[in-house]
This record gives C-alpha cells, sequence and structure tokens, in this order.
C-alpha cells in the first residue's frame, strides 16, 4: 500500500537491504533515518533508489537557510522521493530548502522530492515542550507551525496523529500529512517505546493521515512481511469502512 512506510531503523546497508527486499510490494516505500545514515552514508539511499523504491530521507534538517539549502540540494540529488526539515527553523530556511529541491531537480530532469516539515516530535508531551521553553498546548504549536510551513509553500508536515485531524481541516486539499508513532492495532509493539502521542494505523487514516510511518513494529517482528501486510490489511479496512 502506497500510504505504509516503512522506517529501515537498522544498522547496517546490509540489513537495511534485505528487509526492503522482503518488504517490497508491501510497503509504499522505505524511511532512512539519523542511525543508518550515519552509518552508511548515501550509498544507501542510493542502493534502493536505483531499485526504484521511494525512499524518505528523515534527517530533518534544521541550520541555517544556506546550509539547508545545500543538504537539500544534496539529498534531492540522491533522488530522495521525501525529505524533511523542522518548522521550528522559520520561513527563510523551509523557502531555501523548497527552492533548492525544486531548482537542483530541474536542473537535473528529476521529478523534485516532496518537501516537508517536522512540527513537534511525536516522543514530546507537554512538559518535555515546556522544558524547551515553548509554553503553548502541544496542539497550538503543531497547528502554528503547519500553518507556518504551508504559507512557507512546504509540501506538508510531519506531526502525530493526534493533531492530523484539525490539521487536515485546516490546510490545503492536498497538503501532505505523515504521522510516524503508530502503535496499536496491528502495530503494536512491546519493551520500551518512546513514543508520546501514538495511534493506530486504521486511527491515523480515519484523521487525515496521507503517510503512516512504522518502524519496529514490523521490523521487529519475527516475519516482517507478515506484520507489514497485517498492517496493510488493517489499512484498506479503515478505507472501505469510510
Amino acid at each position: 500500500m502506497d500510504q505504509l512506510l516503512i522506517a529501515l531503523d537498522v544498522e547496517s546497508s546490509a540489513k537495511a537491504i534485505a528487509l526492503a527486499d522482503n518488504l517490497r510490494g508491501v510497503a509504499g516505500g522505505f524511511k532512512i533515518g539519523s542511525r543508518l545514515f550515519t552509518s552508511e552514508g548515501p550509498s544507501i539511499v542510493r542502493a534502493l533508489t536505483s531499485r526504484g523504491d521511494r525512499v524518505f530521507l528523515d534527517l530533518k534538517f534544521h541550520d541555517i537557510p544556506n546550509t539547508v539549502a545545500q543538504a537539500t540540494a544534496a539529498a534531492a540529488s540522491l533522488g530522495v522521493w521525501m525529505l524533511n526539515v523542522h518548522a521550528s527553523g522559520g520561513s527563510r530556511m523551509m523557502q531555501a530548502a523548497r527552492d533548492a529541491a525544486h531548482e537542483t531537480a530541474s536542473k537535473e530532469g528529476r521529478t523534485p522530492p516532496l518537501v516537508i516539515a517536522v512540527t513537534v516530535l511525536t516522543s514530546m508531551n507537554q512538559a518535555m515542550l515546556g522544558d524547551a521553553g515553548v509554553q503553548s498546548p502541544v496542539l497550538d504549536q503543531v497547528l502554528r507551525l503547519a500553518e507556518l510551513t504551508e504559507r512557507a509553500g512546504l509540501d506538508g508536515v510531519v506531526a502525530s496523529p493526534q493533531e492530523t485531524s484539525l490539521i487536515r481541516t485546516r490546510r490545503r486539499a492536498d497538503f501532505a500529512i505523515v504521522t510516524p508513532g503508530i502503535r496499536g492495532g496491528q502495530a503494536a509493539t512491546t519493551g520500551k517505546d518512546d513514543q508520546e502521542r501514538t495511534m493506530s494505523p486504521a486511527e491515523a487514516l480515519a484523521a487525515g493521515s496521507s503517510y503512516i510511518v512504522v518502524g519496529r513494529p514490523v521490523i521487529a517482528a519475527p516475519d516482517p512481511r507478515a506484520a507489514a501486510e497485517s498492517i496493510v490489511r488493517e489499512m484498506q479496512s479503515s478505507e472501505i469502512r469510510k
């Protein structure tokens, strides 16, 4: 299912490629985050894009606009399908990322990647947000940053499924909402988990998510493909019920 993105949060290219090969045809794309990218570098992105996979490069760029623009241009040259920045970096930074993505893609004859912005990390709750100096309620902060993202011309946001329904009602119809922190239902997991604001796959889709990102519930399962197929069935049942 195109809406299911699997987080390849593993330590090596060998494991990532084995997972991707196993899950291809079930997952709509693969997320490469800081752990894998730091270990293996751009080669793991090229290895997947060369196979025709959609890659979501989840490095959450947050720096001065010129630096973010350069990083975004490099990501676009790798052929990633989607990448993200932090909305808290502000409008100028986000606009620089958007412009770099489109200019690089145009020069290289590529389709520009989707550029989305992280609102509030799904690991954060109200107390943690306050520790960071933000006194607004989590929901207000997410909605504020989603509006800033849209005004900056980006393609969408990363947000918890708990904020998705309100974002969906307030932003344009094609504004992408990518939701990590998927738990419960067929995406249940056990053990230590740092996600705070979560929902099941079906609940996230019902709330208006464009894409859901699932990691540990699939990649740590005894049979990752079976786990992914179960999530897809749950997602399809949610679509039928709409």
